[in-house]
């Protein structure tokens, strides 16, 4: 077993982009783009954000996310509502359908990943468990999602 001063950054993050491909395969897309689901969750997980911060984060154009917001919120899964703080600020929120939606996709991809690791031995799922709170301080050590670039 390696130590803590052994882990290869560039083996951690290929077998985190080869999880993440995983991860987006084990249900299927149901129309919508990567971007659009990363959008939905970053509202269900953070709350309502203006189009220009929400742009930000999601690394997108304020014009493609003006785009997206139009096409979410036709269907019914996104609306934009007044600031209470301020009634010139329009804020993206989730709505409903929305959060049903976002939720529904992780429940069927948490069924998947069940049965996929059910062909694991016991070791590798008490590994796999071992690893989810390093995992989780990964990603909250980033202040701003906007920050970070994918390639």
């Amino acid at each position: 077993m390696k130590n803590a001063d052994q882990l290869d950054p560039t083996a951690l993050a290929l077998s985190l982009e080869r999880v993440v491909s995983l991860v987006r395969r084990l249900i299927p897309a149901q129309g919508f783009s990567p971007t659009a689901v990363s959008t939905l969750r970053t509202l269900e997980r953070s709350g309502p954000y203006r189009l220009s911060d929400l742009a930000a984060v999601e690394g997108v154009t304020q014009p493609a996310m003006t785009q997206m917001v139009s096409h979410l919120e036709r269907d019914g899964y996104l609306e934009r509502r007044k600031s209470p703080d301020d009634a010139r600020v329009v804020l993206v929120h989730l709505t409903p359908a929305g959060r049903n939606l976002v939720r529904q996709r992780r429940d069927d991809r948490a069924q998947s990943l069940a049965k996929l690791t059910g062909h694991l031995s016991a070791d590798e799922r008490a590994a796999l468990a071992a690893a989810l709170p390093a995992l989780d301080r990964l990603t909250a050590l980033h202040p701003n999602d906007a920050e970070i670039t994918c390639g």
